[in-house]
C-alpha cells in the first residue's frame, strides 16, 4: 500500500544522520547522489561483504574518552568526592581491538568470561583496570583471574566466596580483590530479561541480608580482599532516577558495614544507560548529564549518612558500542501480502537475519532501516524487513516505511546495532556469522573477519573425516 508523504508517521522513518545523530556513528553523512557515508566510506562501495557489522572505531573511541572526561569531572576530588573509574562492559562487545581502544581512552574492562578476560589480557589493558563477572564462574576462570592479577572478581554468591578463597589458598595468593554484587531490589529496564536487580532472579545478593553476610566473610578471609560493592539495575534506561536510589541503598549497607568497622573504598553503580534505536526514541541523557546526576545523588546519600563519599565506578557497554556501529544488508525478495481490510503489508527479505541479530526475536527490541546505495524518497510503503531464516520470527525491523520502489540489490543499513549485535550472533540454521568491518577515516579493514562455510563445519568431525 502506497502512502503519500502527507500521511507518514514520522515514527516509522527512519532519521537521517542529521536529523538524530544520536541514532548513528556522529560523523555518518549522504553524498549528493544519496549514498550513505560511514566513517568516510561509501556504503556502496561494500555492497560485495553483505552482510556486514559496519564499525567506525573513531565513533566508538569519542564515546569511550566522552565517559572519562564526564565522570573525572563530575567525581573530581576537588568537590568533596573521591574519584571515579570507568569500565567498558565487554559483554556489549568485544574483540581485541575494542579492548585497546577503551583502555587507550583510559576505560578499564569489564568482562564475563575467560574469552573475554583474555582477549583484554591480550590487548594490553591493565590486569588492575579488569573485572570479572559472572553467577556460576568456573574453576579456570577464577584461577586465570587470580593469576593474572585483575582488580577485582564480582562475587555473586556466598558459595562463590569460599570457592575463590579455596583458590587464593591453593595458589598461594593473599588478598585476592573481592566485590560484592548486591540486588538492590531497584527495578529498571526495558524488558523482564534485561532487569536485573529485582530479587527473584538468578544475579547478586540481597541487600537484606546475604549481601551484608557477604561482605563480612570477605573481610575476615586473609586470602581475601573486600574492595567494593557493586549494583546493575537493569539495561535501556533511560530515566537515572533507579541509579540515585540504589547508590541511597548501597550507601546504607556500605556504612551499616563501616560501622562493624568493615571498610568499603568503592561503589560501582553498574551499566544500563539507554540509546536510540528508531525515531520515536527520544534522546537520552549523555555522558555528563549522568555524571553529574550521579555524582549529586551519591553526595547526598553519602552527607545524609555522615560517611565519606566512597570511590565511584560504572560500566557503561551499550553507550559506547551500539551507535558505533551499522548493520549492512542487501534486499532480496520483496513480496507484499494481504493482511485483510484491503491493506497489504511489504515484506522486504535481507541476506541476514536473527542470527545477526537475535534482540528483535528475543525480547521484541525495535530498530529501522533506510537506503544505503541511494536516497530514499516517496512514494512510501509501510514495510517490515525480514531475515533469510526458518522462523517466522525473524524480523529485523517490525514496522518501517521504505520507499516504494525498493527493489533487489538495495543496500539497507540498520544503525545502532553495534551492542548485541556481532556479542550474541550464532550459527543458526549453519548461517556463517557476519565479519566486523573498521570503518575510519576513509579506510576500511576487517577486525574479525567473517566467518566461512569451511569455518562453520570446523568442529563437524565427520565433514572431515
Amino acid at each position: 500500500m502506497h502512502i503519500e508523504s502527507a500521511a507518514i508517521d514520522p515514527a516509522l522513518r527512519c532519521p537521517e544522520p542529521d536529523e538524530r545523530p544520536d541514532l548513528w556513528p556522529r560523523q555518518t553523512t549522504r553524498t549528493d547522489e544519496g549514498t550513505l557515508v560511514i566513517g568516510g566510506v561509501e556504503a556502496s562501495s561494500l555492497a560485495e561483504d553483505t552482510p556486514v557489522y559496519l564499525w567506525d572505531t573513531t565513533d566508538f573511541a569519542g564515546r569511550a574518552r566522552k565517559w572519562k572526561a564526564a565522570m573525572d569531572e563530575a567525581f573530581g576530588c576537588g568537590y568533596g568526592l573521591s574519584g571515579a573509574q570507568v569500565h567498558y562492559a565487554a559483554k556489549a562487545f568485544m574483540c581485541v581491538r575494542a579492548a585497546r581502544l577503551a583502555a587507550e581512552a583510559g576505560l578499564g574492562i569489564d568482562t564475563a568470561s575467560e574469552a573475554e578476560l583474555v582477549a583484554a589480557l591480550s590487548a594490553g589493558v591493565e590486569p588492575g583496570l579488569i573485572g570479572l563477572h559472572g553467577n556460576n564462574k568456573s574453576v579456570g576462570e577464577i584461577d586465570r583471574a587470580i593469576e593474572a592479577g585483575i582488580g577485582r572478581i564480582i562475587v555473586d554468591s556466598l558459595s562463590e566466596i569460599d570457592l575463590v578463597a579455596a583458590r587464593a589458598r591453593e595458589l598461594g595468593a593473599r588478598e585476592v580483590p573481592l566485590m560484592v554484587r548486591v540486588t538492590s531490589g531497584v527495578h529498571a529496564g526495558g524488558h523482564d530479561y534485561i532487569a536485573t536487580a529485582h530479587e527473584d532472579q538468578k544475579f547478586g545478593l540481597a541487600l537484606s541480608g546475604p549481601a551484608r553476610d557477604a561482605a563480612q566473610a570477605i573481610a575476615a578471609d586473609p586470602h581475601l580482599r573486600l574492595v567494593g560493592l557493586h549494583s546493575h539495575i537493569g539495561s535501556q534506561i533511560f530515566s537515572l532516577d533507579g541509579f540515585a536510589e540504589a547508590a541511597a541503598r548501597l550507601l546504607d549497607l556500605l556504612a551499616d558495614l563501616a560501622a562493624e568497622g568493615i571498610a568499603v573504598p568503592e561503589v560501582d553503580l553498574g551499566g544500563g544507560y539507554g540509546i536510540a534505536y528508531t525515531g520515536a526514541d527520544p534522546v537520552p541523557p549523555g555522558p555528563n548529564e549522568i555524571a553529574n546526576e550521579l555524582a549529586r545523588a551519591v553526595k547526598e546519600a553519602a552527607d545524609a549518612r555522615g560517611i565519606a563519599v566512597p570511590r565511584i565506578s560504572i560500566e557503561p557497554g551499550r553507550s559506547i558500542a551500539g551507535p558505533s556501529q551499522v548493520m549492512l544488508y542487501t534486499v532480496g525478495t520483496i513480496k507484499r501480502q494481504p493482511i485483510g481490510e484491503g491493506l497489504t503489508r511489504t515484506y522486504v527479505s535481507i541476506d541476514g537475519g536473527m542470527s545477526d541479530n537475535i534482540r528483535p526475536a528475543l525480547y521484541g527490541a525495535a530498530y529501522t532501516a533506510t537506503l544505503a546505495n541511494r536516497r530514499p524518497a516517496g512514494p512510501w510503503e509501510r514495510c517490515r524487513v525480514v531475515g533469510k531464516h526458518c522462523e517466522s520470527g525473524d524480523i529485523v525491523v517490525h514496522d518501517v516505511i521504505l520507499p516504494a520502489d525498493i527493489r533487489r540489490g538495495d543496500l539497507l543499513a540498520v544503525p545502532a546495532v553495534g551492542a548485541y549485535g556481532h556479542s550474541m550472533a550464532s550459527n543458526y540454521n549453519m548461517a556463517a556469522r557476519p565479519g566486523v568491518l573498521e570503518v575510519a577515516a576513509g579506510e576500511w579493514g576487517w577486525v574479525v573477519r567473517p566467518e566461512t562455510i569451511e569455518d562453520v563445519l570446523a568442529r563437524d568431525v565427520e565433514a572431515h573425516a
